[in-house]
């Protein structure tokens, strides 16, 4: 027999030769090379035609792209999230009705509500002018803001299932007023992964303030893996626990390659274990952002125009500097793409110091925190139009209820009011210049176009080409989903 015709196996008594060892180490790294790109890239056939979530996208790779139900308008989001519930009364939502009914008890209204007897009517604090083409009246409260209403579609009429801070930020955050469920970047970043593979899926920018009242709810993984729950820095307080060791670049890069075949080694050994699978891609991607997250959180590389349109040069304002940095970040993570953008305004303090929860002395608190939040928040906004990047991006701004029409007795400031209140977006698939709900003409309670929280949710998974009824994961027997079982898109604001 001719020794190029006898089975590989038994050539040179059991073993290759060089000529075909050669051969079959090149076609073989070829093939793992090209393996790996795939998968990746969610490209594997394994993976292409799945739902997102389908346990088997994730594999050894849990943060990469995966595909939507169906196309998205958007591919990244940022959501600015103001602890405290703002009151809509002082900022969105007009009640001219208020200034006529001002002082008096009112008709049919509790006598108790949560932190106790109600005072009469309470006209809106700050003065209400049009704006725009569209003519929309906003609060002189945030005029930064107000000049970009033609660009908004305001969402009136939401309700909440909790007036108490913590269970209603549970429920903005994960649809849930109980802890232990999912956040809404977990979701996202467990159905579609990200493009940024030096950085996470998720990332929450704490105010400078603190953290809001449920913290690590707002950003948790619940029961997903671990591997999807935010990452919490900020512009003045860097990741923690990132710092490279102290032992030189080649040695620390030497450490790295090693680990990395051991982890390798470990996996192999360990077939099927996706628990394992994570915890390694964590680790790297811990490793990578050592390189990474130094250089983006950066700001002294930004241009001093940029800095002064976001507010954060302002050295009589160190707070509302502070929030700026923040949002300059923010812009940053989109542009390097990171899917999900929590930005915090306010933490979480007992009447309304620190946040949005103006039970004493609404005017005097408002007043502080609108200086912090409207320039940064709107300079956000424009600058991300300026790149190009809202035709791809969508700004969600949001808090957890809103506020009473009259006084709390004995105070200046308004209590929770869950039954009828105040969020927005702007950008990608988002139609413009829109006033979508409405809340009675005392601004009490949603009575046209009423919008749990679910139908919000719901509506910013269908812009990132998600349908919230399918974006589910098994759990205790459940199949559990950000929205329970209920949510409706809110098509009125759907460009």
């Amino acid at each position: 027999m001719n020794p190029a015709d006898r089975p590989l196996s038994f050539q040179g008594h059991g073993l290759l030769d060089r000529r075909n060892f050669l051969g079959c180490g090149a076609t073989a790294l070829g093939s793992m090379a090209l393996t790996h790109l795939l998968d990746r890239q969610g490209l594997l056939a394994a993976t292409a035609h799945g739902s997102p979530a389908a346990p088997a996208a994730h594999g050894a790779h849990p943060l990469r792209p995966r595909a939507p139900h169906f196309p998205p308008k958007a591919r990244n989001v940022v959501v600015i999230f103001c602890a405290g519930a703002v009151s809509q009364l002082e900022t969105w939502d007009h009640k001219p009705e208020l200034d006529r009914w001002d002082g008096k008890p009112m008709p049919g209204g509790p006598a108790v509500t949560f932190q106790g007897p109600a005072g009469n009517l309470a006209r809106p604090q700050y003065t209400f002018r049009p704006h725009g083409q569209t003519g929309k009246m906003v609060s002189d409260l945030i005029p930064h803001l107000a000049g970009l209403t033609d660009e908004i579609a305001f969402v009136h009429s939401l309700t909440s299932k909790s007036n108490t801070h913590g269970p209603a930020e549970n429920f903005l955050s994960t649809g849930f007023a109980l802890d232990g469920f999912p956040s809404l970047g977990a979701w996202v970043g467990y159905a579609l992964g990200t493009e940024s593979q030096d950085l996470p899926s998720f990332v929450s920018l704490l105010d400078p303030r603190g953290v809001p009242q449920n913290g690590a709810n707002n950003w948790g993984a619940g029961f997903l893996p671990a591997t999807f729950q935010g990452t919490t820095w900020s512009a003045q307080n860097p990741v923690r626990h990132l710092s490279a060791p102290g032992i030189g670049r080649e040695a620390d890069e030497a450490a790295r390659r090693l680990l990395g075949r051991l982890n390798q080694r470990h996996l192999e050994r360990n077939p099927g274990d996706e628990r394992l699978a994570a915890r390694i891609a964590s680790y790297e991607l811990a490793a990578r952002m050592q390189l990474s997250v130094p250089g983006i959180s950066d700001l002294s590389t930004e241009p001093a125009h940029v800095l002064r349109d976001y507010g954060a040069d302002d050295t009589a304002n160190p707070l509302k500097a502070a929030f700026a940095r923040n949002c300059i970040l923010a812009r940053r993570l989109v542009e390097r793409g990171v899917r999900f953008v929590q930005l915090f305004n306010g933490a979480y303090a007992s009447g309304g110091e620190l946040n949005w929860d103006g039970h004493n002395q609404l005017k005097a608190q408002y007043d502080r925190h609108a200086a912090i939040l409207d320039q940064p928040a709107a300079a956000l906004i424009r600058d991300l139009g300026r790149r190009g990047l809202l035709a791809d991006t969508l700004v969600v701004w949001c808090t957890e209820f809103g506020r009473m029409p009259f006084f709390q007795k004995g105070a200046q400031g308004r209590d929770h009011n869950p039954d009828g209140f105040t969020c927005w977006m702007t950008g990608a698939g988002v139609r413009r210049g829109v006033s979508h709900g409405r809340t009675d003409d005392l601004g009490r309670a949603a009575v046209e176009d009423i919008h749990p929280l679910y139908d919000f949710n719901a509506t910013i998974l269908h812009l990132l080409g998600l349908d919230h009824t399918r974006l589910t994961f098994e759990h205790n027997g459940i199949q559990r989903r950000l929205t329970n079982v209920e949510g409706e898109v809110i098509r009125g604001i759907l460009a």
